[in-house]
């Protein structure tokens, strides 16, 4: 049996096939896997989980002016091409999409070639490669209920999000494990592998608010991390508060979990693969989504997420150092506040969506096979 993965771009794309892939490695069919896209994403985790990579071009499909746009239609174009020939070769029984730009000349292989899909859906409102995708797919997976309404209801079920098994790991003394003192509510700041300086800004001018009740661990992004440093060093100075304060620019899975069992509270992004990594750690978060003209998706997360108030929203433009501080102190102080959020932010998260999508490719696979 051979399954196929793509969908990429993002790790919000990218990790949640590698934990259907990690069910179907335990799986008696043993199937051959194989990742399909214009870059490897994470060489190491399709190392470990025996992914082979199928090199496939792709062009981005941007909602705003870019000379891009133009050169992508081409990549796009011969990138379908390159993945008749390669899915040709290759013949996986069925594919498995996340979605993302570099689905696009797959799926569309996929549909010439008469190769069954299933595709996942992680946001409260489609992206449009799986769009694209929804007719021709054999099964549709979806995260938010808010979703349903978009695909047809006789292939549609709820399943949650997979989750990579390095984030569900147990941390049996995370704090011993991270190094950092547990005598005051630790606050976890992520702003996805890229940073959000918006973010990185509001935290910035409110530690010395925060930083005498609470320690700090600043995930700041790669490219901005130097830059953080630096203004955190200029604000503290020689003050004892900063031995509350932790920075690092990306970080691995394993400290993402182990970080996410120490924390009291989460401020992210709403990237969905985040918010349910939350979620099955039963965490408060305040949720601070990229704006809407700049991410389809973020904001519409964002509100669904936060209905079953395991969250608070404070849109981008909205946030000030205050207000951040202000609604920090709010959910830490208020006992009733915090375990109701704790108890939502559980209820948010569905259990097995990994096993659940393995048995569905499986299952597929052999009435392909056949």
């Amino acid at each position: 049996m051979k399954i196929g993965f793509v969908g990429g771009g993002t790790g919000g794309h990218f990790y949640p096939l590698i934990a259907v892939a990690d069910e179907l490695n335990k799986s008696e069919y043993k199937p051959e896997l194989y990742y399909f896209g214009p870059s490897r994403y994470d060489k190491d985790s399709l190392t470990k989980y025996g992914i082979t990579f199928v090199y496939c071009p792709a062009g981005k499909l941007r909602n705003y002016f870019s000379i891009q746009n133009f050169i992508d239609i081409f990549r796009n174009f011969f990138g379908i091409f390159i993945a008749i020939w390669k899915l040709y070769i290759i013949y996986p029984d069925v594919i498995f999409s996340k979605g993302g730009y570099t689905s696009v000349p797959i799926l569309l292989a996929a549909r010439f070639l008469a190769i069954p899909v299933v595709i996942h859906e992680s946001d409260a409102v489609p992206g449009k490669a799986n769009k694209l995708a929804t007719k021709q797919a054999r099964y549709i997976a979806i995260s938010y209920d808010d979703a349903a309404k978009f695909f047809p209801a006789q292939k549609t079920a709820l399943t949650g999000i997979p989750l990579r098994p390095e984030i569900k790991e147990a941390s049996e003394d995370p704090f011993t494990a991270l190094g950092i003192p547990n005598d005051k509510p630790l606050i976890y700041v992520t702003g996805g592998s890229s940073g959000a300086s918006r973010i990185n800004d509001a935290v910035l001018q409110a530690l010395s608010k925060l930083l005498p009740m609470y320690r700090i661990f600043h995930q700041t992004g790669a490219n901005t991390l130097d830059e953080v440093r630096l203004s955190a060093q200029g604000l503290l100075g020689d003050s004892p508060l900063r031995e509350s304060y932790y920075i690092e620019g990306n970080i691995s899975a394993p400290l993402v979990n182990t970080l996410m069992t120490a924390a009291s509270l989460i401020i992210t992004r709403a990237g969905s693969t985040t918010l349910f990594e939350i979620a099955y750690h039963g965490k408060p978060a305040i949720v601070v989504p990229i704006p809407e003209d700049i991410s389809r998706d973020q904001r519409t997360n964002a509100y669904a997420y936060a209905r079953s108030g395991a969250a608070s929203v404070i849109e981008e433009h909205n946030l000030t150092t205050n207000l951040l501080a202000q609604e920090i102190q709010s959910i830490l102080n208020d006992q009733n506040r915090y375990q109701s959020m704790s108890k939502a932010a559980k209820s948010m998260y569905i259990e097995g969506a990994e096993s659940k999508l393995a048995n569905i490719l499986v299952s597929i696979g052999i009435e392909h096979a056949s």
